[in-house]
């Protein structure tokens, strides 16, 4: 049975809400050109690698998923620069949110070039978890004082640290979310969204396994035409 919702980080959340189309969307709105359409055979998966291969990448557009994230602040912030894409986000003007914070198991050390990190072991990677987590203790209980002192939500949320889960929905095609998964999975993208398009990447290759190949063998890996 394919599972289409993941635990991502401590509190997050990939949900698969719809998708329309798939594979054969993708043979379907390529060959339409020549008033043919999929012949659910191996033609049709060489059409797709064919069309990845080669850079032709308006069929996948066609085929559509739609799911319900539940993120840290700060990734979906990067989440959101991906443009060609539908999003819905639950406001902090009408809804009080819930204490949850993203709380890293272990910090990384900072380093000069490459986005390349060291993680921090030992005493001083409790000390510095603690310091955090008593950061986030007394935002929220200034949140909670404002809103009983009858401070607009719009206000109040002000004090609330980047780390705080949201949520959102967001529909996109296969040709940008295929973008998106080149990009966030790629080792210099940041570690926590790239446990998100890790999921999202598992779910697209349970939904359209014959692009999710050709993806992976042309756009990832970067293979020519031809190469075996």
């Amino acid at each position: 049975m394919e599972r289409h919702e993941y635990q991502v980080l401590d509190y997050g959340l990939v949900r698969l809400v719809d998708f329309m189309g798939g594979d054969t969307a993708v043979v379907q709105s390529a060959r339409v050109s020549f008033g043919k359409g999929a012949t659910n055979d191996e033609r049709d998966k060489k059409l797709i690698f064919f069309l990845l291969a080669n850079g032709h990448e308006t069929p996948f557009e066609h085929s559509v998923f739609k799911f319900h994230i539940k993120c840290p602040i700060f990734v979906a912030r990067q989440w959101f620069r991906h443009r060609i894409a539908s999003y819905n986000e639950i406001s902090g003007r009408y809804t009080e949110m819930k204490e949850e914070l993203y709380l890293p198991e272990q910090m990384r050390r900072q380093k000069a070039k490459n986005y390349k990190y060291q993680l921090m072991h030992g005493e001083l990677n409790d000390e510095l978890r603690e310091k955090i987590l008593e950061h986030y203790n007394a935002s929220f209980a200034i949140y909670h004082e404002l809103l009983e002192q009858g401070v607009a939500k719009e206000h109040a949320r002000i004090v609330l640290p980047l780390s705080l889960y949201t949520q959102f929905y967001w529909t996109i095609n296969t040709r940008s979310m295929m973008n998106f998964l080149k990009l966030r999975m790629e080792e210099h993208a940041q570690y926590e969204i790239r446990q998100f398009a890790n999921v999202i990447d598992q779910i697209f290759e349970d939904k359209m396994p014959l692009s999710h190949e050709a993806f992976m063998k042309y756009v990832v890996s970067g293979e020519k035409w031809g190469e075996q």
